[in-house]
This record gives C-alpha cells, sequence and structure tokens, in this order.
C-alpha cells in the first residue's frame, strides 16, 4: 500500500470518530443536571414570558436531537453560536484565548522532546550506571507527582522565594513579548514533567533493544563509528514506537493545561472552560471540548502518517 493510500485511509477513519466526539461532547455538557436559564434564575427573576423567549433564541425548547444536528452543523462551519453569559460570539472568545494555550502547549511539547530523547539516549547507552539510575528517580517522580501540585511548587520556589519568575501574567504584554514567554516556562514545564518522564523511559527501552540487535554488532564489526551506529540507525529505528507515544502526550499535555491554566491563573481555553463549567455556558463548553476532542484525533492521526513514514511495515 502506497503512503498516499494509507494516509487516505486513516483520514477516512476520522470521519466515525469526529461524528463520535461530536456526540460524546453534546450529550455530556446536556448531562449536566439543569440548564443555563435555571443558572440564571438563580440570580435574576425572570417571568415566564422572558424565560421562554430567551430559551427560544438560543434554541434549548427544541427537541435534544435538533439541537444536536443544529449544533453540528453550525460547528462544522465554525459558528458555534453565542455565550450565554456576555452573549459574544463563541468563536471570538475561544480564539481570543486559543493562542495563550497554544503557545503553552507548544512550549511544554518543545520541552519534553528536547529533554526526553536525549536523557532516554543517554540512559540506554551507559546502561546500568549513575545516569540511568538517575533516569529511573526522575522518571518516577515526574510520573507520580501531580502537574498542579509541580505547578505550586514551582510557583513557590522559583516565583515567590527566587523572584525568577512572575506570579501573576503580564498584562499589556504581546504573546510572543519576552515577559509573556518567561510567564509561560513555569506552567510549560509542570506540563511535560511527566510527558517528559514517560517519554524517556520508552526511548531508553527501545535503545537499548536496538543496541542489542545483530545488526548493531555488524556495524560494528565493519568498523564503523559509534556515532553513526548510534545517530544513523539505532536512533531512527528506536523513535518508530516514540513518535506514537508522543501524539499521546500531545493529548495528555491538552488535558493538562485545564487544570494547570488555574492554578497559574493562565489566560488559555482551559480556565475559560472552567469558569463557563460553573455558569453552564452550554456554548463555550461544547465549542472548547470539541475543539479539544479534534487536536487530541489530528495528532493521533499525523502520528500514524510518520509512524507508516518511518516504518514501511506498517501500510500493509
Amino acid at each position: 500500500m502506497s503512503l498516499q493510500r494509507f494516509v487516505l485511509k486513516r483520514t477516512l477513519i476520522t470521519i466515525p470518530l469526529l461524528l463520535g466526539i461530536s456526540l460524546l461532547t453534546f450529550g455530556m455538557v446536556h448531562a449536566i443536571p439543569g440548564d443555563p436559564i435555571d443558572f440564571i434564575t438563580l440570580f435574576i427573576e425572570l417571568d415566564p414570558q422572558t424565560e421562554a423567549e430567551i430559551r427560544a433564541q438560543y434554541g434549548l425548547d427544541k427537541p435534544v436531537y435538533v439541537q444536536y444536528i443544529d449544533w453540528v452543523i453550525s460547528a462544522a462551519m465554525l459558528d458555534f453560536g453565542n455565550s450565554i453569559i456576555t452573549r459574544r460570539p463563541v468563536t471570538a472568545e475561544i480564539l481570543n484565548r486559543l493562542p495563550y494555550t497554544l503557545l503553552m502547549g507548544s512550549m511544554a511539547f518543545a520541552v519534553t522532546v528536547s529533554t526526553a530523547i536525549p536523557a532516554g539516549i543517554a540512559a540506554a547507552y551507559y546502561r546500568n550506571t549513575i545516569i540511568d539510575q538517575f533516569s529511573r528517580v526522575f522518571a518516577l517522580v515526574g510520573i507520580a507527582l501531580p502537574n498542579f501540585w509541580l505547578g505550586l511548587l514551582l510557583i513557590l520556589v522559583f516565583a515567590s522565594w527566587l523572584g525568577l519568575f512572575p506570579v501573576l501574567p503580564p498584562t499589556g504584554r504581546g504573546l510572543l513579548s519576552a515577559d509573556m514567554i518567561i510567564y509561560t516556562l513555569l506552567p510549560a514545564i509542570a506540563i511535560g514533567t511527566g510527558a517528559t518522564a514517560l517519554m524517556m523511559r520508552l526511548m531508553r527501552s527501545s535503545m537499548v533493544e536496538e543496541l542489542d540487535k545483530d545488526y548493531v554488532r555488524t556495524a560494528r564489526a565493519k568498523g564503523l563509528p559509534e556515532r553513526t551506529i548510534v545517530g544513523k540507525h539505532v536512533l531512527r529505528n528506536s523513535l518508530i514506537s516514540v513518535v506514537t507515544v508522543a501524539a499521546i502526550q500531545i493529548a495528555f499535555i491538552i488535558s493538562g493545561s485545564v487544570v494547570v491554566e488555574i492554578v497559574f491563573s493562565y489566560p488559555g481555553i482551559g480556565r475559560l472552560l472552567v469558569n463557563r463549567v460553573g455558569n453552564r455556558d452550554f456554548p463555550v463548553i461544547q465549542g472548547i471540548v470539541l475543539i479539544i476532542g479534534v487536536a487530541v484525533i489530528l495528532a493521533n492521526l499525523i502520528a500514524d502518517v510518520l509512524y507508516a513514514y518511518l516504518d514501511p511495515r506498517i501500510r500493509y
């Protein structure tokens, strides 16, 4: 099977997955007791006619299956309606916060890849040494630590005690300003630590398995430089399994950002999601959860394509 056919096949498989994500998103949000109008009436007294008009305005008076069909059609055109709380377009509110989450996620992923792969290579090449033992301890601690607790610890040590980082996000600064990037580094580390530990151990295991294979001994017997053997042959074969886990780590980073953004008061979509869940703002909740689900599916699709490119046997 050619790479183009494999990509087309995997792309077609994502269509029912996207429909399933939309159905789960819509169903879970509507499973929450009460609706936004019930929440509003806790603080503002509405007469029955006004309440009925508001429900009709947001389509809450229609049957659930009709609401779902209307929502899916609109979401396909990136129209998630208007926020019930602010009455602003949901797309505008998400786009206002999404760049910050993308910045934090990109930095977390960069920290993960740039740290885990070299550390995993070193732990495998110098197995059963102090380097390998240290990597095991780091992996155990990194996986065991909850990211929100690690975030609080980073704030306490590096922002409060040492004063190396700001405690609150800078105001009036651009997304890519130096102040914003410096502030984003701590939440990126808090999210990426667990992913780094897991990917590092997987990289180490893959490298150890490849270093013990016959082709490595043959290459050494031929007199090839060790750098060529490890960098050109062993590393490429070891990265095949790491690529798939890297996509899973993207999902881990996205889900972890929701809690970490609350800890750091970070102005991303995770913090927006938590705030709107408390207010029963259905359109915003549905839009953010759907975007996160689509991002995870696309990340896995990219991983499948890279997997097939690195190892052509996967296509068959």
